[in-house]
């Protein structure tokens, strides 16, 4: 596909089941492959055979996934051309809704066959687990109703990326606008935050009419699939084994009573050193002694330069498998229009390499974006010898712990961009940062869970849940005359929209990757080790133990918040 910006990328492994010359895209070609796994099923009649069978299946499974990828990234990488658009929907709306029903059948060939239980339990029980879950929920009604839940969520990501303001003559992204927000003209800094958020508020209806249509398509899902509302379904649709939803209260509770108060004094302590009355919106993100914004790099390859020295002088391993990306081409790093927001990491699971996108503007949260992004790159890579495709896709909460950890790691070594002052308020900034983040992963998920556990819910009812939430979590900030803008906040959280209940995983990982951050600083190189171990384990098993393997605990509890918020306060102590 020409619109990648990497071209053609080896498998991994040669293929020995897939055929080379195979359209992908054309279900005339993949269907006969589904067609031989079913028929081989059959005639197995030793262990080793059905072990072949399996990493048949797994390619096939990985070449799909691949494909699929690669539209998406075209998709988002060029939201405003017709052939990625074209092309993406297109394997949405034919090939997936056909692959359901087919994978589908394979699962259940697998769990009834015969010889699986003399597969070695310790290499096959997650397998097996999760193989039972995917059996359990299926039901082909549902096939059409999440092709039209995808489809919306590339509305929703088409609608965002469109975006643009008139800003003192120029056109500008909303990605773009963020960075004036750090300015220290406030008057600028209202200008700027005002345009913006008046520029979604005359989208909000369109917003919240895509948001009500996947509301409908998820209540629905879960209700074919026999659960009382989507809470239930999607807790076990994310393969959820080791938590349940009282956990995820519990977390709420644990940040309501440790990381709020720290907040709060963030909070104060920035109003007085601005000397301000009030915090208001566009108060948030300047530095509280008005001196001039960090200003990383103007240009993307600056970022790759000084991110490549974080490395180098980080792990020479993970210095190398950083310029390997850089090499191949697997990065799209700097905004512009027509791009997708935010920014991600995704596999192509036949190369078993990593592709970084993002939305680069120049300021230092693109940095801790770009070490977070590195984190999941360098994930995927340490699980490249693992032939199960099912093991490569890790549960979320490991992965993220790979990203944040590297945030925190990596900004030990600020000072490849800055002086050594500078390079000091950074890494206090980033803090700062996950202060914040923990309260908003709380409103996020809390929010997600008043949403799907009311059924029937009006728009004023999701709005007023909505403002609870903020009352509850959003701190000491005074939105007096934009109270339409805070209802409507939740409109930016693209998970909300594309990936339900994918949210308190940052939020768990971010204490692992606290842990993490802790055992560097008694011991650097063995909490790298733990690190990698864990990593490479990729899904094979339980989150306990992948937690475990890289040297955390399992825990959200309050007992578990606790230490690490005063970690963090004693941190800021060393910074001031």
């Amino acid at each position: 596909m020409s619109l990648l910006p990497f071209q053609n990328l080896p498998a991994h492994k040669p293929r020995r089941f897939v055929p080379e010359e195979i359209d992908l895209g054309d279900w005339v070609q993949i269907a006969p492959l589904f067609d031989l796994l079913e028929t081989r099923a059959i005639g197995i009649r030793s262990v080793p055979h059905l072990e072949k069978w399996i990493l048949d299946g797994s390619e096939l499974s990985a070449a799909l996934d691949e494909e699929g990828t690669k539209r998406y990234i075209a998709m988002t990488c060029h939201t405003d051309n017709p052939e990625a658009e074209k092309a993406y929907l297109h394997f949405v709306e034919d090939i997936e809704p056909r692959l359901k029903p087919r994978q589908f059948k394979l699962a259940e060939i697998y769990l009834t066959h015969p010889l699986r239980k003399e597969l070695p339990n310790e290499r096959y029980a997650i397998l097996d687990r999760n193989t039972k879950l995917h059996v359990e929920l299926y039901r082909p009604e549902n096939v059409p109703l999440e092709t039209e839940e995808a489809k919306l969520g590339q509305q929703y990501q088409k609608l965002s990326g469109s975006l643009t303001v008139e800003f003192r003559g120029e056109e500008k992204t909303l990605v773009q606008m963020a960075r004036y927000l750090e300015e220290t003209d406030r008057a600028l800094r209202q200008e700027a935050w005002e345009l913006a958020a008046n520029r979604r508020l005359q989208e909000a209806e369109k917003f919240d009419d895509i948001f009500d249509r996947l509301l409908k398509i998820r209540e629905k899902i879960a209700r074919n699939a026999g659960f009382p509302n989507y809470l239930q379904y999607a807790f076990r649709a994310r393969g959820r084994f080791d938590y349940t939803p009282e956990d995820c209260v519990q977390f709420h509770n644990a940040i309501e009573k440790e990381v709020m108060p720290v907040l709060r004094e963030l909070q104060k302590e920035r109003r007085r050193q601005l000397k301000l009355r009030a915090l208001r919106p566009w108060d948030l993100a300047v530095d509280a002694l008005n001196r001039p914004p960090l200003r990383p790099f103007e240009k993307v390859e600056k970022m790759l330069t000084g991110t490549q020295q974080i490395f180098n002088r980080l792990d020479g391993a993970l210095s190398q498998e950083f310029q390997q990306l850089q090499a191949l081409g697997l990065l799209d790093l700097a905004n512009r229009k027509g791009k997708a927001p935010g920014g991600y990491q995704s596999t192509l699971a036949e190369a078993r390499m990593p592709f970084i996108f993002m939305n680069a503007v120049g300021v230092q949260r693109d940095v801790e974006t770009m070490l977070h992004e590195a984190g999941h790159a360098f994930h995927a890579l340490a699980i490249r010898s693992e032939d199960l495709y099912a093991y490569r896709n890790p549960p979320i909460e490991i992965c993220e712990v790979a990203s944040m950890s590297m945030e925190l790691l990596g900004n030990e070594f600020l000072d490849a961009f800055y002086s050594p002052a500078d390079a000091k308020r950074a890494r206090r900034d980033h803090l700062e940062g996950i202060v914040e983040i923990f309260p908003w992963i709380a409103t996020v998920d809390a929010f997600q869970h008043w949403i799907y556990s009311h059924p029937g819910h009006t728009k004023a009812d999701r709005n007023g849940a909505w403002l609870e939430l903020m009352d509850r979590f959003g701190g000491d900030v005074d939105w007096k005359g934009y109270e339409h803008v805070r209802e409507n906040l939740w409109h930016r959280q693209l998970h909300i929209y594309l990936h339900p209940f994918y949210y308190i995983e940052y939020g768990i990982a971010q204490l692992g990757a606290l842990q993490v951050w802790a055992n560097s600083k008694r011991d650097r190189a063995k909490a790298l080790s733990d690190y990698q171990k864990g990593l490479a384990l990729g899904g094979s098993r339980p989150l306990p133990e992948l937690f475990a393997a890289a040297g955390c605990r399992f825990d959200f509890s309050g007992d578990a918040v606790k230490p690490l918020v005063d970690l963090v306060r004693k941190e800021f102590a060393k910074l001031n």
